[in-house]
């Protein structure tokens, strides 16, 4: 199945946190721990179109590494794995 975003939106894929510190100890699956907001860029729709019909082009690309906020995206998950699909303004930065 290929997703396909509209608009000025965004299908990002999770990236996992790691289950061991640094240190070697092993992270329980099940401990209280915030979701990561760290993602992979799957594909990105064709950007935003302005009240005059203006195409404002996408500042994130498919390949990207992005840091995203809490807030306002879309979970979905298909077979096995979890997505997201956010606006271009929910992502804070790019991870280079």
């Amino acid at each position: 199945m290929k997703l396909t975003p509209l608009s000025d939106n965004i299908v990002v894929e999770l990236i996992k946190e790691e289950e061991k510190t640094k240190s070697g100890i092993l992270l329980p699956q099940n401990s209280e721990r915030e979701k990561s907001n760290h993602g992979l860029v799957i594909e990105v729709g064709p950007g935003k179109m302005t009240s005059s019909g203006k195409l404002i082009p996408m500042e994130v690309k498919k390949g990207d590494k992005i840091i995203y906020g809490k807030f306002g995206h879309h979970e979905i998950k298909i077979g096995d794995k979890e997505y997201l699909i956010l606006r271009q303004e929910e992502v804070l930065a790019v991870v280079e």
